[in-house]
């Protein structure tokens, strides 16, 4: 049991790394600018709820075998997600009415979002 929140920690480095260094990329070879658009507006709500819930049962799991040096980590992770899951409404909208330059600061903020992301569950793994 005191493994699993590691596993967890590793799965959304794993989930992260792929959305980033695959997946994305490959969408915008393969499909034309509107398909790729509607993926990815498909697929990262779902990046950032698949995280949000691994990163919460991290947290149970974690209080639970009363590791509790380790709970901010995954309680972290949690809200990020849930924040960067929350932006996307405000990215979508902010392409589809023409305003690049608040489509790019929003883009950035989720960029950010996620790395640090990556950051806590890479820091969570090396504890």
């Amino acid at each position: 049991m005191e493994n699993i929140p590691f596993i967890l920690s590793g799965c959304v480095i794993g989930i992260i790394i792929f959305q980033t260094a695959v997946t994305a990329p490959a969408v915008f070879t393969v499909l034309s600018g509107q398909d790729a658009s509607l993926f990815l507006r498909k697929i990262f709500p779902l990046f950032f709820l698949l995280i949000a819930f691994l990163s919460a049962v991290n947290a149970m799991i974690v209080i639970y075998s009363d590791q509790v040096e380790l709970i901010p980590m995954p309680v972290a992770s949690m809200i990020l997600a849930l924040l960067a899951c929350a932006l996307i409404p405000m990215t979508n909208r902010s392409r589809d009415n023409g305003d690049e330059s608040r489509f790019k600061l929003l883009h950035r903020i989720s960029v950010s979002l996620t790395l640090v992301i990556l950051g806590c569950n890479v820091a969570f793994a090396i504890l």
